[in-house]
């Protein structure tokens, strides 16, 4: 949900005051591309906040939803309640209706990373984690917006302070808490195919070209969205929900070890538990996860340019305690040179929204 579209909601000057109050006290924030893109494929590695009443998200956004008479498009991969459940939702209609469904997924949404994916075209909408579909809304939904967001959609993350009615029963003592980006990338369509356009990788110091942060009010009205709130940090876009005036993140993000395609380039989804990672392009390998509990690990993937890359290193055997290692690696090209680093890491077995109507 993007928070402007309570800006046409009308309020009394009480409740407008009250809120003003409430929202001095959290600070939130929002992350996203200001250009808008059309059919494709939309991915992220993301790895949500946790608390009860939390709501984190990576979310499609047609710009201008909010304004008054205005037909509403947004897809949604939201995190929610105390326990890290996630909700899809396709959002649209004049005025726009909820779609949100609850995802049935054996993963730890919020101490792990995860791949999440939108596949949007003019026949069908599909969400997948990791890969797996977890939904598809079919001709009727992609009408909706194949008529209504023929300009595109824009990609959003946030992070913010839900309630009782969505989102769970929020404590700002919890706080501070944050949510993790460590890549995003943009795969157009056509002829049924989707060819990668960019990726992004936040590598840098500054926030890369294209993207904005949001400086308005959260959904509820429990926050408001502070650029301070938006870190970059050893590759990962830190976005942190804070109290008492605190804004940023001092820490260190945790690090994105089990994707498959860590490192530079354009390399496709995190490794397969059994046969590895899938290759990858621009010479980079992808790395092998662990195998199955006494299997060895899936052998890394191979480079898609022999002469240019490294092979992605094989994945460690699994213990049967649960308990695995994994080796990942990165090739990095730099005038013509590929060095490739290995490491290791141990790993434990294990928007916000409902649309609520508030007078208007």
């Amino acid at each position: 949900m993007h928070p402007m579209k309570y800006g046409s909601l009308s309020l009394s000057l009480v409740a407008l005051l009250t809120v003003a109050a409430d929202a001095a006290a959290v600070a939130s924030a929002e992350l996203y591309q200001n250009q808008a893109y059309t059919y494709g494929r939309f991915e992220a590695r993301v790895r949500f906040a946790a608390g009860d009443g939390v709501v984190s998200s990576f979310f499609l956004w047609k710009p201008g939803s909010e304004v008054q008479g205005t037909y509403w498009n947004e897809l949604d991969f939201e995190k929610l309640g105390a326990d890290c459940r996630l909700q899809t939702n396709p959002l649209y209609g004049l005025p726009v209706v909820d779609h949100g469904e609850i995802a049935a997924i054996d993963a730890d949404l919020c101490s792990e990373y995860h791949t999440y994916t939108f596949e949007w075209t003019p026949t069908y909408i599909a969400y997948r984690v990791d890969g797996v579909e977890v939904r598809r809304d079919g001709e009727d939904v992609a009408s909706a917006f194949a008529q209504n967001a023929a300009s595109g959609m824009q990609i959003h993350f946030n992070i913010w302070p839900g309630d009782a009615s969505f989102g769970g029963n929020f404590d700002p003592a919890i706080l501070p808490v944050q949510q993790y980006v460590s890549w995003v990338q943009y795969s157009s369509f056509s002829d049924g195919s989707f060819p990668l356009e960019w990726r992004e990788e936040f590598d840098g110091p500054t926030l890369p070209s294209g993207w904005a942060v949001g400086n308005w009010p959260s959904p509820k009205n429990l926050s408001n969205h502070q650029p301070a709130n938006l870190v970059l940090g050893a590759g990962v876009a830190v976005l942190a929900l804070t109290a008492d005036g605190a804004t940023g993140f001092d820490g260190l993000p945790p690090p994105d070890v089990a994707s498959g395609d860590a490192g530079t380039g354009t390399g496709t989804g995190a490794g397969d538990p059994v046969t590895g990672g899938s290759s990858g392009a621009d010479g980079m390998g992808g790395s092998g996860s662990a195998g199955a509990p006494g299997n060895p690990g899936g052998a890394g993937g191979s480079p898609a340019v022999s002469d240019n890359g490294a092979a992605g290193a094989s994945g460690a055997a699994r213990r049967d305690d649960g308990a695995c290692s994994y080796v990942a690696s990165t090739a990095l090209r730099s005038s013509g040179a590929v060095w490739l680093t290995l490491g290791a890491a141990a790993l434990a077995a294990r928007r916000r929204r409902a649309f609520i109507k508030t007078g208007g």
